[in-house]
């Protein structure tokens, strides 16, 4: 369809902010990385580890300009954004680190905070101590996935979502939802009672969809399942109906209201959201609890595989110009990170990420036609276990230890989360394609056994030392390190 005036006006809107963060940076090089994570990922944790590691000085060898001793000082300093919560890095370095360590809490809103880097060049003609700020916009990855709804009617978005739910695993979880909305006649005039029932059904299904041993990603409207402020609102208060396939719904119809809903949703909800903050990114990553979607089955995967090629289509990536720079900035590099890679042995590390690469294969393609970078790496923002050799009759089996959280059970006992344990995970196989087609049908070890945080230790100078960690110096590399130089 033809743009509107509000999409011009939309794209003013992003021009004007695009223009004045350039113009800021100019005085001050700044690069703005998103931060986000399909449900379960470890979004959370990964900021704070990535923050702990710059401000305490972690190993960090892949990190070139940390392992060179370039940088000299990182510092927090006050985000940029007054009306953007500030991501709450001391109390989830706390919450890992305090007596108790324990997992922190999952965000569900946007959240911001600035680091400042000063560094010595590695450019001989550009020696000297120079900054350069980074400001860590962290933001729940059900939003990200809305943006596909710009580009979606109402009619389209109910079509696709219907026979979404009408397949494999999704179909039971959905029943219900989808037996009441073949019992309504969407030309019928309009009833509130009915428009509630209807989208509390939908949004049952969507949770229910999502969680284990199910485990599916894509499942927008992202709000429905993080409603924050805006719960109970009319623009939250709308579901997918099995439309006629020609004629538009006459007005007070059940269908115009749920249609005028949609787009209420998508003009108040993730037009700002895109326009205040993702459409400034510079860089992003994208963290993946891949091993949930193997351990759940076939349609998981399927429906991960799609939710990552929705959230590359969603970016606008691709190779900077001085325009483009100015008015429209591209994000020009892109991270997918499967997390948790401590609760597999090492020897599996590089297997983890060649099946992460072969689920955005088609994506990362695209976007490196664009000229953006895409990569892919398997880590551990903060590892809660070690390795070790375990003797089992004449054989020798390489184990993980670590200490269960309080109630996690294995083998028919019940851990109190001060007990360790030695899993057996196993092995992925060599061939990426080989484990995507196996799917659901062998234990990885992941979907039963949780962790606790790892103990904290104490550094010389009597502060926290810095968190283990899996490969996050290589994430620092690809998405820092070019701006260190």
């Amino acid at each position: 369809m033809p743009p509107s005036l509000s999409d011009f006006a939309f794209e003013a809107r992003i021009a004007a902010q695009s223009l004045a963060d350039s113009l800021g940076g100019l005085a001050r090089p700044t690069v703005r990385l998103g931060v986000t994570g399909l449900s379960r990922s470890g979004k959370t944790v990964f900021i704070t580890a990535l923050v702990h590691a710059l401000l305490r000085g972690a190993r960090l060898p892949v990190f070139r300009a940390h392992a060179q001793g370039r940088i000299r000082k990182v510092t927090l300093e006050h985000q940029p954004d007054d009306a953007v919560p500030r991501f709450a890095y001391e109390d989830h370095l706390a919450a890992l680190s305090g007596p108790d360590r324990r997992w922190p809490e999952s965000t569900s809103r946007i959240a911001e905070l600035r680091l400042v880097v000063e560094y010595e060049s590695a450019t001989s003609w550009l020696s000297g101590p120079r900054t350069l700020t980074v400001d860590i916009v962290d933001y729940p990855g059900e939003w990200l996935l809305d943006l596909s709804l710009l580009s979606k009617s109402y009619a389209e978005w109910s079509r696709e979502t219907i026979a979404a739910c009408r397949e494999g695993a999704r179909a039971p979880v959905s029943a219900a939802f989808l037996e009441a909305a073949g019992g309504l006649d969407p030309f019928r005039p309009a009833d509130e009672g009915a428009a509630r029932r209807i989208s509390d059904l939908f949004k049952e299904a969507l949770a229910a969809a999502r969680v284990e041993p199910l485990s599916f990603s894509a499942l927008p409207p992202g709000r429905f399942l993080m409603p924050g402020d805006l719960a109970g609102s009319p623009a939250l208060t709308f579901a997918p109906l099995d439309l006629p396939a020609d004629g538009a719904p006459p007005s007070g119809s059940l269908a115009a209201t749920m249609e005028r809903r949609y787009e209420a949703y998508r003009s108040h909800v993730v037009r700002p959201f895109f326009r205040d903050h993702f459409a400034r990114l510079d860089r992003q990553i994208v963290l993946v609890d891949a091993m949930a979607a193997l351990n759940a089955g076939p349609s998981a995967v399927s429906d991960l595989e799609r939710a990552l090629d929705d959230v590359l289509l969603s970016f606008r990536t691709g190779r900077n110009t001085l325009l483009s720079a100015l008015l429209s900035p591209r994000i020009d590099r892109v991270l997918f990170a499967a997390t948790k890679a401590d609760h597999l042995h090492h020897s599996s590390h590089d297997r983890l990420e060649a099946v992460l690469a072969l689920l955005v294969d088609r994506a990362r393609r695209r976007a490196e036609g664009l000229g953006a970078r895409v990569d892919v790496a398997a880590l551990a923002s903060i590892r809660a276990t070690r390795e070790a050799q375990v003797r089992q009759g004449r054989e020798e089996l390489s184990a993980i230890v670590g200490k269960p959280l309080a109630g996690e059970v294995i083998g028919g006992e019940s851990f109190d989360g001060e007990t360790e344990a030695a899993v057996f995970p196993g092995e992925l196989p060599q061939d990426p394609a080989a484990a995507l087609a196996s799917a659901g049908q062998a234990d990885y070890g992941l979907r039963f056994v949780r962790f606790r945080p790892p103990a904290a230790t104490t550094g010389p100078d009597g502060r926290a030392a810095a968190l283990p960690h899996i490969r996050l110096d290589r994430a620092l590399e690809f998405l820092l390190g070019d701006r260190l130089t």
